[in-house]
């Protein structure tokens, strides 16, 4: 049985008004090969089983959420991003006595790795704290471990060079068998927690925030909610990152923002 395109679109308005996961910005056809794979790797019948199960059962909610979900983290994703925040957004940083930087929905810890690399090559790992949460504890437990498939440096490599880096990127993790085992001067710097975005409270103040391609699952209400939780945890002048096709712009806290340049960055005004 293959699901038809009215059948996926009736599944993401399921997920939508039942739990405020926002996947209108996955490819059409991303959505059908994976959803197909689960229907064959659980053996439904029929989609009316499987929406069914997806609307009364949590737990299958989860892994269905899991399994459709692209994993797109990678260290020093958006090459671009990264180099602005190196050369523009850790100038304003340095001048604070210490630096508390949140990843909130950090997953894996790709990108919590990369802000500690950044401190590092800017002398200002040793004056931060890099605070890194997610609503998945078995996410957190990899992240904390800062092991990785080795198989990936050769993509992050490039990565880290496209961002400025001019190290030798193998400096900052030992090879074991298939894995790449990053150096405990960085994770020594990171507090990891579970902290669920939509229902937690602020918990720290901070001078950077990133948030980023999190947004895109939330729908309206719930965005706005996450992010007047980043306003209340934001220092006057502390800057806001977020993903690719995320955007400030039609929020409630708008116009306490500017954004920076090209990228998905904004500082917040001073009052």
């Amino acid at each position: 049985m293959m699901i038809k395109d009215a059948e996926v679109d009736l599944l993401l308005t399921d997920l939508m008004d039942l739990y405020g996961y926002d996947f209108t910005d996955y490819s059409k056809a991303s959505l059908k090969r994976r959803i197909n794979r689960l229907l064959l790797l659980d053996k439904f019948p029929s989609f009316a089983e499987l929406r069914f199960r997806v609307k009364t059962d949590e737990d299958y909610l989860k892994r269905f959420v899991e399994e459709i979900t692209v994993n797109v983290t990678e260290m020093f994703r958006d090459p671009s991003f990264y180099r602005y925040v190196r050369e523009k957004v850790l100038k304003v940083l340095a001048t604070y006595p210490l630096i508390r930087i949140w990843h909130a929905g950090c997953s894996t810890g790709e990108e919590v790795y990369s802000m500690a690399i950044l401190l590092q090559e800017a002398n200002l790992l040793h004056k931060s704290l890099l605070y890194a949460t997610d609503l998945n504890p078995d996410v957190l437990e990899k992240a904390r471990k800062g092991i990785f498939p080795l198989v990936n440096m050769k993509q992050y490599s490039e990565n880290y060079i496209l961002s400025g880096g001019t190290h030798e990127f193998s400096d900052y993790y030992t090879a074991k068998y298939d894995h790449a085992i990053f150096n405990k001067e960085l994770s020594g710097k990171m507090i990891f927690a579970t902290h669920n975005l939509v229902s937690d409270r602020s918990f720290n103040e901070f001078q950077l925030i990133l948030c980023r391609n999190v947004l895109i699952y939330f729908d309206k209400d719930l965005q706005d909610r996450v992010l007047t939780l980043f306003d209340q945890s934001l220092d006057a002048l502390g800057f806001l990152a977020l993903g690719s096709k995320e955007t400030l712009r039609f929020s409630t806290i708008s116009n306490h923002y500017i954004q920076q340049d090209k990228e998905k960055i904004w500082r917040k005004k001073s009052s």
